[in-house]
Parts: structure tokens; C-alpha cells; sequence
């Protein structure tokens, strides 16, 4: 493990880096840790991202460009089978891999499945970013970096860094950045300055409302909520001081029964939902919103190619 910082004289480097890992490895906190905003939804169930997001760190020395993909998972539905292959595109297509892997969980099956796919792509160097080390103590963390440098070994290739980080307390995210740049090839920046995202708008504010329509649901409701902005206008007849941004959107289920779920007993989940995701949709944007919500049954969308299409995936 390396602590030199790269010399901001030397050549400008920008590219791409993703980071991998099983589903809820902590890898949309990091990258949100890493930009140092929200630009990924995060929410403590599995399987929360569905779109690559990326995220734009800008340095003097460089551009680090994160995308951020789904968790790699066996997969149960066609919506489980597209995640993947995004996976897998991805992969094909970055400057460097970052593999998250929790520091307070035994690596697992999941974990050698992803290494010995990792093991496939020959050229493209991998670091191993060690998360939650906030959770453990000094000896767990030990034991777990030694086992994730066997990992690599037994899948057959070698880490170009071992990291151990918290996104949490921001404890190492800045010496992953360093670590991460000069595996980046040289090159002039690849977005305006102050870009943080080239995710639309449209997107981002879909996933905050998701990731809030997410937060404390009941175990009964598994992954299947998506959500589709159907609209978004500034209201007319507002003066130019006092603007306001009217956002329509729909969040889709799977079956009946879970419509009582999302919108609660007399509708104060949804309200709730609505109220948190105003909040930082309006954060993201700097103006006020009004933000109108609606549930919608898509009967069994995740098996459904047609449904899928329509719901963006």
C-alpha cells in the first residue's frame, strides 16, 4: 500500500474508473464521498442503483471520471439479467477498476465470482478499495486485507493497490483519488470544470425520489419500485424572483398489495417520500419545486422487456 500523492507538475491525466463490488458494498457512498455530493442514490438495501451514474472528481493533476454501476448478482428476473450485462459493458470500457469489499464482511462467494470475472479482463488494472472501515476494529481490518490480498491471487491476478477506506468518516478517500490518477492514461479533461455529473437532470431527480421511497419500507417490499418523471415546467405566472419548478412524476410497482405499502395509512408514507425527495431535488437543482406524486401498478415489470423498455432500463 502506497501513500505518495502525485506531483501536480507533472502531466495532466483524466479517465474513467468504476467501481465494482456484490450489491451494498458501499460503492455509491464512495463515489459520493469521492465527488464530495450526492450523485448517487444510496439507501442500505441491496440492488439500490439501477442506472450507471457518473460522478466527476476534478483535480489540478486530474480528472477521475466514477461510474457507478449495479451491484454484480445472480440474477432471478430479466431486470436482474440487464443489470449485469451493464456490469460486464462497463467493465470493458474503464481506465481502472476499483473492487469494493466491505471490511466488516468474510469475503464470500459473491466476492470470487466477481474476482475470477475481474481475472477475465487482462489489461485494465484493478484496486482493491477496502470499505466500512469505521465498523471494525484495527486487528479485523488486518485480517481482512491480508484475505483480500489472497483473493486476487487465488483469481489468478494482482492488485495494483490494496486501499482500506470509510466514505463515512472520509477516512483514506482522498488517498484513493491519489492512488487512482496515475493508473489514468494523459490527457486534457473530459468535462467543464465544476461539472459534477453527466447524468440528466431527469434521472438524478428519479433516483432521489426512489432512494427516498426506499428509506424504511418494510421488508414486504422488495426492489420493485421504479420511478419515471412524466414532467417537469416551471409554473407560469411566477415573477422571475420567486421561480418554482412543478415536477410530475409516477412511482410503478409490481402488484396491488403494494400500493397500500408506499402510500401508507392515510397516505403519510407518501407524503413523507415527497417531503424528503423536495428537499434534495431541490438541493440539486437550487430552486424551489412543487413535486407531485402519483403510485401506479406495472404488474410484474421486472420480467417484462416491454414494461422495462418503457421504464427506462
Amino acid at each position: 500500500m502506497s501513500t505518495a500523492r502525485p506531483a501536480a507538475d507533472g502531466p495532466h491525466r483524466s479517465g474513467f474508473a468504476c467501481f465494482v463490488g456484490r450489491p451494498n458494498a458501499g460503492k455509491s457512498t464512495l463515489t459520493n464521498a469521492l465527488v464530495g455530493t450526492k450523485v448517487a442514490i444510496t439507501s442500505n438495501r441491496p440492488q439500490t442503483t439501477r442506472h450507471t451514474v457518473r460522478g466527476i472528481v476534478h483535480r489540478p493533476d486530474a480528472q477521475l471520471v466514477l461510474v457507478d454501476t449495479p451491484g454484480l448478482h445472480k440474477p432471478r428476473t430479466l431486470l436482474g439479467q440487464r443489470l449485469n450485462d451493464v456490469v460486464r459493458a462497463t467493465w470493458a470500457e474503464v481506465d481502472v477498476i476499483g473492487f469494493c469489499l466491505p471490511a466488516n464482511e468474510k469475503i464470500g462467494p459473491g466476492d470470487r465470482f466477481i474476482a475470477n470475472e475481474l481475472a477475465q479482463i487482462k489489461r485494465t488494472p484493478k484496486v482493491a478499495v477496502v470499505t466500512k472501515t469505521d465498523l471494525v476494529e484495527r486487528d479485523g481490518l488486518a485480517e481482512q486485507l491480508i484475505a483480500v490480498d489472497r483473493l486476487g491471487r487465488e483469481a489468478g491476478f494482482e492488485w495494483a493497490e490494496i486501499v482500506p477506506v470509510s466514505a463515512v468518516s472520509g477516512a483514506q478517500v482522498s488517498l484513493l483519488a491519489d492512488l487512482l490518477v496515475p493508473l489514468l492514461p494523459e490527457g486534457p479533461p473530459l468535462y467543464p470544470e465544476g461539472d459534477l455529473t453527466d447524468e440528466p437532470e431527469q434521472v438524478m431527480i428519479a433516483e432521489l425520489i426512489r432512494e427516498a421511497a426506499l428509506e424504511g419500507v418494510r421488508d414486504e417490499l422488495p426492489h420493485s419500485i421504479a420511478v419515471v418523471v412524466e414532467e417537469m415546467l416551471p409554473r407560469e405566472d411566477r415573477p422571475a424572483d420567486r421561480p418554482l419548478l412543478d415536477i410530475h412524476a409516477y412511482l410503478y410497482i409490481e402488484r396491488p398489495s403494494q400500493k397500500g405499502i408506499v402510500i401508507g395509512p392515510k397516505g403519510q408514507r407518501l407524503k413523507n417520500v415527497g417531503t424528503t425527495a423536495r428537499r434534495h431535488i431541490e438541493a440539486l437543482l437550487g430552486t424551489p419545486v412543487f413535486l407531485d406524486l402519483h403510485v401506479k401498478v406495472a404488474k410484474d415489470w421486472q420480467r417484462d422487456p416491454k414494461q422495462l423498455r418503457r421504464l427506462g432500463f
